[in-house]
């Protein structure tokens, strides 16, 4: 099939005022503005299709995304889509490995998120003209087809390119029947939606009563700005959702190791699943303090969201950090480094449960986890 050339890319900055409601806001970001570089790739191929892809951003700080995607777009111009989909590693590397660009990342910060805006949208692309949703593009791709879209890279000391087809291959077994059973229940998921930080209790139980009648039994609360309003709120939510219900706890990278473990001891008895980013996301030990002191109450942790890149989830997962793995499908190098990291954690054992919510998050996520629990996990175990 004839690709076509890419002869355009045009990157926008698109801002929702979400700060004027509350929405969104959590202990370490009050007055977020719910925000993504948007990027759009066209080609010279007939078929006018076009490939869209985002970073997400929560206002300020667009600008300098939308820099950096036309700062890396001359890899991109006048390439062939075949060329670029026939050896996506080696183009993931060019990516991320611009001799001059590398500086201010390598695979990290603004570079990395302008990386994976331009990478979505390719992604984006190839679905289009192969006439499949993502989700079972990576499905029905055969195995070293799959691997070579991956930079194994700086991770070959826990996860090499055999042991990763060692679990496609397992995968393989039963993948017709999950992908019918995606098909026809969907995949299950958790709601934010009614207690974010800077909601007041009546707009919290309005918003809870709804999802109930929605048919909602995950719930994700913040925390972490003040322990005793953090009681309050949580008790509420306990009441309203019943002893049966899983409730999630997410700080947002509030607090210091020992104030993560007592501000968790004290809100055990609301029975958490887990405490979301309970420290600094760049604190792989702290996590896996934090980790040891609350496994007794019988309280996970999850992270991941602000991860910068696959050697962060390799060292998180190699030090017993995490018990609830969260891709990002624009923090993380789009697809490509995504697919690495579900790898490990089938390898480690350890349940993805993506992060989304923001602008277009959960449309991108959505096509990874399904991917994940078809071709790879094979389990809805704590999903």
């Amino acid at each position: 099939m004839a690709r076509g050339r890419i002869s355009r890319l045009s990157v926008r900055d698109i801002r929702f005022p979400t700060s004027l409601g509350g929405h969104g806001s959590d202990a370490m970001h009050t007055d977020p503005d719910y925000s993504a570089a948007y990027v759009i790739l066209e080609t010279d191929a007939e078929d006018g299709l076009k490939g869209y892809g985002i970073t997400f951003t929560l206002g300020r700080g667009t600008e300098v995304v939308v820099c950096a995607v036309n700062a890396l777009a001359h890899h991109v111009l006048n390439r062939d889509l075949g060329d670029i989909v026939g050896d996506f590693r080696g183009f993931y590397r060019q990516l991320t490995s611009d001799g001059q660009l590398r500086w201010i990342g390598p695979e990290k910060g603004v570079v990395h998120l302008a990386t994976a805006a331009i990478l979505n949208a390719v992604w984006d692309l190839w679905a289009k003209q192969e006439g499949k949703p993502l989700w079972k593009l990576l499905v029905d791709m055969d195995p070293r087809r799959l691997l070579s879209c991956i930079d194994f890279r700086y991770i070959t000391d826990v996860l090499t390119e055999e042991e990763a087809h060692e679990i496609l291959q397992r995968g393989q077994v039963g993948k017709r029947e999950r992908e019918e059973q995606m098909l026809t229940e969907g995949y299950p998921a958790y709601t934010t939606s009614c207690a974010w930080l800077g909601y007041p209790d009546a707009t919290l139980q309005q918003l809870c009563s709804e999802a109930l009648k929605d048919g909602w039994t995950r719930f994700k609360v913040k925390v972490g700005a003040d322990l005793q309003d953090d009681i309050r709120r949580c008790q509420l939510i306990r009441n309203m959702i019943g002893p049966e219900k899983t409730l999630m706890m997410d700080a947002n990278q509030r607090w210091d190791v020992p104030e993560a473990v007592e501000w968790m001891a004290r809100l055990a008895e609301f029975r958490p699943l887990w405490i979301e980013e309970p420290t600094s996301p760049d604190d792989i030990l702290g996590h896996a303090a934090i980790s040891k002191a609350l496994a007794p109450l019988g309280i996970g942790v999850a992270t991941g969201e602000q991860c910068h890149n696959r050697v962060i989830f390799k060292q998180l997962l190699q030090a017993k950090a995490l018990q609830f793995l969260q891709i990002d499908s624009c923090r993380l190098g789009s697809v490509n480094e995504n697919l690495a990291v579900l790898l490990m954690a089938k390898k480690f054992d350890v349940p993805v449960c993506p992060h989304a919510g923001g602008v277009g998050l959960c449309e991108l996520v959505q096509h990874l986890i399904i991917f994940d629990f078809i071709s790879v996990s094979a389990s809805l175990k704590d999903s």
